[in-house]
C-alpha cells in the first residue's frame, strides 16, 4: 500500500516517455535510404523496373519505413499496375491510417482502374482530414474527373476476321 503512489507515478512517467518515443520521426536504415535515393534516380530516368527493384530491396532492409510503400506504389502505377499500387497504398495505410499521400494515391489508382465509387470514398475521407483545398484532394478529384485509363490494345488481342478469303 505504501508503494502505490510511487508505482502510479512511475507508470505514468513510463507511459509519457514511451508515447514521446513512438511519436518521433522514424529515420530509415542508411542502406535503405541509399536504395531509396537510387530508386528515385532510376524512376526519374524512366527505368521503372530498376526503381521497383531498388525500392523492394530497401523494403527488405527496412520493412517498417512507410514511405518505401508509397514509392513502390508510385512505381507500380507508372507501370500501369494499379492493383499492385493499391496493395502498397493499403500497406502504408495499415502502418499510418491517416497518411494523406497513401489515401490520395490509392484513390487515384482506384479511379485509374475504374472503381469510381471507392475513389470517391477516398476523396471524402481526404476532405475530412485536410479539407477541399489540400493538394492531395484536388489531385484525387482531378483523377476522378479523368476517369479510368483506357487499356492499350495490341494487334495480337484483336482476332482476325475469318471472312477473308484468298483469291
Amino acid at each position: 500500500m505504501r508503494f502505490t503512489p510511487a508505482a502510479i507515478a512511475l507508470s505514468m512517467l513510463a507511459a509519457v516517455t514511451s508515447s514521446a518515443v513512438i511519436g518521433a520521426d522514424y529515420e530509415p536504415d542508411q542502406r535503405a535510404a541509399a536504395l531509396i535515393a537510387e530508386g528515385h534516380a532510376q524512376l526519374e530516368a524512366g527505368d521503372t523496373q530498376a526503381a521497383i527493384d531498388s525500392f523492394e530491396a530497401a523494403l527488405t532492409i527496412d520493412p517498417g519505413y512507410t514511405p518505401i510503400y508509397l514509392n513502390l506504389a508510385e512505381a507500380a502505377r507508372r507501370e500501369n499496375l494499379q492493383g499492385k499500387a493499391i496493395h502498397y497504398y493499403r500497406a502504408a495505410q495499415e502502418r499510418d491510417p491517416e497518411n494523406i499521400a497513401a489515401i490520395s494515391g490509392e484513390g487515384e489508382a482506384l479511379a485509374e482502374k475504374g472503381a469510381m465509387e471507392s475513389a470517391r470514398r477516398n476523396l471524402t475521407r481526404l476532405e475530412e482530414l485536410c479539407g477541399n483545398s489540400c493538394e492531395e484532394a484536388t489531385q484525387l478529384a482531378a483523377a476522378i474527373d479523368r476517369g479510368p485509363i483506357q487499356p492499350v490494345i495490341t494487334a495480337e488481342a484483336i482476332s482476325s476476321d475469318s471472312g477473308v478469303t484468298q483469291n
